[in-house]
């Protein structure tokens, strides 16, 4: 039989999900299959609305191997699994003549563990609480939501979190599952049998397409111990946020609370004396850590380090202790070892970790209004991880609409530990970078207005005029706003500020659920919304109800952010420019990623409106312009009013 063509593979899932082919989506398949086939790597950029799930999926299925699919957002994996995944093997099933199958794989701890639901989770014994659900009080929230889980595990088939709805606390969730350290193991747990993450693993081994998330691919890495199956293509989505979940996953940190902790579950699993050692060594780090101030520790002080190396050493006697003993006294044991060496574990390898004093680790403290202080180690940089753990025996393929910093791929290339394009040698992974472009007409449908005339920001204060500049466009957009500020305190002041002096009605994130909040701000079109991170890159609102999108000022990292500021400084120690290797970069990804906010359909017009003149003005400002989609660009503060109102006034003839 011959081997059916990519094109009409790509045709007929195209058809089956009720799409347009695109040229960038063929380009993007004929990419990924090269790739696939000679082995080697490809960055692939393609902007919104290029269909990159089909562009991907479609060779990868048709090559027949097994492929793991790793993407940032919830939303993206409930997309492949539920939509794109059932449909495309559908599609190609008459042409492949089979029915490739596909899975979800995500952490142990995002699947409820009937062990914990059924036998409690052991708890510290001042708190007095041992049966959770007859401990937290039916009209509370707490206990609400426990009563909900305990009749969702009758239910559910998949155990997995993400398929509750609606979802509940962090809290909550804690009380009905187990990191991979608390797990007992299958063999020895008495529902390893029923287990959903062992079935969720059982089905990842059988299936040739696997779904999982960035976090359990660092895990992957890092760890050592597998987690994914075997596996000869990977397809990395949303690419742009690989970095930071990687270096999320390599983070560690302490804090008495923490520490406090484990030494309760050890305390009655040990003699006195380790259990004594343990205790000593946490309240000796508990009044280090009082008198913690925010910062990077360039080096480890005195005190610090010897508290450090006590609960090193004490964690250390306690868990060879644990391992020896047995106390048949001790309700449900195995359990109660497993969590008990799982938090003490956790404290010996941090410590371990900072004493160890690596000069490719980041240390600082943070103190939190009602947490206190922690302390955090990073890794200063992932690229040598990454190139390492991901880019060997397997062909990688990483896309998203954000691959392109300043007009190249070498910034992301970089920091995935890539050399730059096209350079070639031994243990150097061959790359290959595609820009797909988008379908839609940036230069129609958006305009990049530059707020030139306004005031730089300060790191302090408000900015009047921009609050003036923000009210006159929104007033000349009826509304229609989706407002990404740098700061929280900076999208609480300008909601605020502007509740009082507009008639629209204004969101603020925080104040409601996410989901909710974008739901009501696409339902009305005079209503704005204004909030931080998770919106610059997750919202997708088409249509007339998202005109303007403003950025308050360029968002750089924090200047006292300890990991962005160290990784500047190392890039300049070795000759590099720090400021546009890690500030700028961040900033570009970010702004890129609001921008692509605003046109999410041919249909959608508006203007992207960023109130910080160093856009225009500073010399950096073409690097982040060259990274933003190729809008109309302007600093004419009354052409982008005129603009803005044209819209409005013709969504309103529309009726939207």
């Amino acid at each position: 039989m011959t081997k059916p063509s990519l094109p009409d593979l790509l045709h007929a899932a195209v058809s089956a999900v009720g799409g347009t082919e695109r040229p960038g989506q063929v380009a993007m398949a004929e990419a990924v299959a090269e790739a696939i086939d000679d082995n080697s790597h490809r960055l692939i950029q393609a902007g919104t609305g290029t269909g990159k799930s089909l562009g991907y999926l479609v060779p990868a299925l048709a090559h027949g191997e097994r492929v793991v699919v790793a993407t940032a957002t919830l939303a993206l994996q409930r997309q492949l699994v539920e939509r794109d995944l059932p449909r495309t093997v559908e599609a190609l099933h008459p042409q492949l003549r089979r029915r490739p199958q596909f899975a979800m794989l995500k952490g142990r701890s995002n699947y409820l563990c009937l062990h914990r639901l059924h036998e409690g989770a052991p708890q510290d014994e001042e708190e007095g609480l041992f049966d959770q659900f007859e401990a937290a009080a039916p009209t509370s929230k707490l206990g609400q939501d426990l009563i909900r889980l305990r009749d969702w595990a009758d239910e559910t088939e998949t155990g997995d979190r993400d398929d509750l709805t609606p979802g509940v606390s962090d809290k909550a969730w804690s009380q009905i599952s187990v990191s991979s350290r608390e797990c007992l193991g299958a063999t020895k747990c008495a529902y390893g049998a029923e287990c959903f993450a062992e079935a969720a693993r059982e089905r990842a081994k059988l299936a040739d397409v696997v779904v999982t998330n960035h976090a359990l691919l660092a895990i992957d890495a890092i760890e050592g111990a597998p987690v994914l199956p075997q596996h000869e293509v990977l397809i990395v989505d949303e690419a742009h946020e690989l970095v930071s979940r990687v270096t999320g996953v390599a983070t560690g940190e302490l804090t008495p609370g923490q520490v406090n902790r484990a030494v309760k579950r050890a305390a009655k699993l040990v003699d006195e004396k380790t259990a004594d050692s343990l205790q000593t060594a946490s309240e000796s780090f508990e009044r280090v850590m009082e008198l913690a101030l925010p910062g990077r520790l360039e080096e480890v002080p005195e005190d610090l380090g010897y508290a450090l190396m006590s609960l090193r050493d004490a964690a250390r006697n306690v868990i060879s202790a644990i391992g020896a003993t047995r106390d048949k006294s001790v309700q449900d044991e195995d359990a109660v070892r497993k969590q008990a060496l799982a938090a003490v574990e956790s404290v010996h390898s941090v410590a371990e970790r900072i004493v160890a004093g690596s000069e490719y680790d980041v240390v600082w403290y943070e103190r939190h209004d009602r947490f206190g202080a922690t302390l955090r180690v990073a890794p200063l940089s992932v690229s040598g991880l990454l190139r390492e753990k991901l880019f060997e025996d397997r062909s990688v393929v990483l896309t998203s609409a954000t691959l392109k910093l300043g007009g190249d791929f070498n910034g992301i290339a970089a920091s995935l530990g890539l050399s730059p394009e096209g350079v070639e040698g031994e243990d150097v992974p061959v790359w290959r970078g595609l820009d797909v472009g988008s379908p839609f007409d940036y230069p129609k449908q958006g305009i990049l207005y530059v707020a030139k005339h306004l005031a730089t920001p300060g790191r302090e204060g408000t900015r009047g005029d921009m609050m003036d500049e923000l009210a006159e466009l929104i007033e000349a957009a009826g509304g229609r706003t989706l407002g990404l500020f740098s700061s929280m305190r900076g999208a609480k002041a300008a909601a605020e500020e502007l509740r009082g002096r507009l008639d629209n009605p204004i969101l603020l994130q925080g104040e409601e659920t996410l989901g909710e909040l974008i739901k009501t701000f696409a339902a009305d079109p005079k209503t704005c919304l204004f909030g931080t991170l998770s919106l610059w890159q997750g919202v997708d609102v088409p249509g007339a109800s998202c005109q303007l999108v403003v950025m308050d000022r360029i968002p750089f990292p924090r200047p006292d952010d300890p990991l962005m500021s160290a990784r500047q400084k190392s890039v300049e120690e070795h000759g590099g420019n720090g400021f546009m290797a890690v500030a700028a970069t961040h900033a570009a990804l970010l702004m890129a990623q609001g921008a692509g906010r605003l046109v999410r359909a041919s249909g959608d017009r508006g203007v992207v409106a960023v109130l910080d003149p160093r856009l225009a003005t500073a010399r950096y400002g073409s690097f982040l312009r060259a990274t933003l989609p190729d809008f109309w660009y302007t600093t004419d503060r009354n052409q982008a009013r005129r603009s803005l109102a044209a819209i409005d006034a013709t969504a309103q003839a529309d009726g939207k």
